[in-house]
């Protein structure tokens, strides 16, 4: 399972408006037989992101279609834990992360996947996740 990161998508749908492959595209070729998964967290962030576009109603709407072709992973009982063991190890460590990005990894962790980003240096505080990138 590998879970995706909001700038991921972001790409997807760029590349998917301009009607030119690029990596976000070649890396979803590459990753046709794994099963990618949304968290409810990168939902959130797409959807804010639509909220704010200077037409949000079509945004939403290419949103909405990309995320059909995507599971939403939602928090069970694992992620508490998980969450307060990343953050409390971040902080040991005198790093900080972003509140999304922390649940983001947070999710990826408690489903033991990995993470497809585009902002690899956003998750580099949480030593356990496993990183891919397309760039």
């Amino acid at each position: 399972m590998i879970h995706v990161d909001t700038s991921f998508l972001v790409d997807v749908m760029r590349e998917q408006s301009r009607q030119r492959a690029g990596s976000a595209t070649a890396f979803l070729a590459d990753h046709a037989g794994d099963r990618l998964v949304a968290s409810v967290f990168v939902v959130c962030e797409l959807e804010a992101g639509a909220a704010r576009a200077a037409r949000p109603d079509r945004e939403r709407a290419r949103v909405r279609s990309l995320l059909q072709a995507l599971p939403v992973a939602y928090p069970d009982e694992r992620f508490a834990p998980v969450y307060a063991e990343t953050l409390a190890r971040i902080q040991r460590t005198g790093r900080s992360m972003s509140p999304m990005d922390l649940l983001i990894a947070t999710s990826a962790v408690a489903d033991d996947a990995e993470l497809v980003t585009g902002n690899r240096k956003h998750f580099d505080a949480v030593s356990d996740l496993r990183l891919l990138t397309y760039k």
